[in-house]
């Protein structure tokens, strides 16, 4: 059953595109998001601003699970730009950034890839439910990905180092 967006629906979909294209740039250019790149800084920004503006929208009325991811997001983004600071950890820096800015997508990607699919094409949505099995295996191939992507960036991290040496 599709569901019209509100005013605020429409505003933060397109909000969230910001992350989402400024990370895909990120992921093709740099080969992961980098805090220090423009594109890095416009996704920071970007998803801050989706998560935001996802408080104003609720199907049940109150927090959901896709309220609970963004602050995952945005909380592993955090974690992704402070975790320099921590000298004990100087070695695993880089590989730690690499996967929690690459966790954040993900996560930012799951409430996404549901409104979607529950959503469009409008007159007949491609998932019905939540357990809709098109929606699973979706789901399932974006964390396939996710996992894929990150043992990539730490190989690209490590041949890096490994050259710089």
């Amino acid at each position: 059953m599709s569901h019209s967006l509100s005013p605020l629906g429409i505003g933060h979909t397109l909000i969230s595109l910001i992350p989402l294209a400024a990370g895909l740039y990120s992921f093709a250019r740099h080969r992961g998001i980098d805090r220090n790149t423009r594109s890095g800084k416009t996704y920071l920004a970007g998803l801050t601003l989706s998560v935001l503006t996802s408080f104003g929208l609720s199907s049940t009325g109150g927090i959901n699970a896709g309220h609970v991811l963004g602050v995952l997001a945005l909380l592993a983004a955090c974690a992704g730009v402070f975790i320099h600071r921590m000298p004990i950890l100087a070695r695993l820096h880089p590989y730690l950034s690499a996967f929690l800015f690459s966790f954040s997508f993900f996560l930012l990607g799951v409430p996404g890839i549901g409104e979607t699919l529950r959503r469009l094409p409008p007159a007949h949505p491609l998932a019905s439910n939540l357990q809709s099995p098109i929606l699973l295996g979706t789901l399932a191939s974006w964390f396939a990905l996710f996992v894929l992507g990150t043992a990539l960036q730490a190989g690209w991290i490590w041949s890096r180092r490994k050259t710089r040496a």
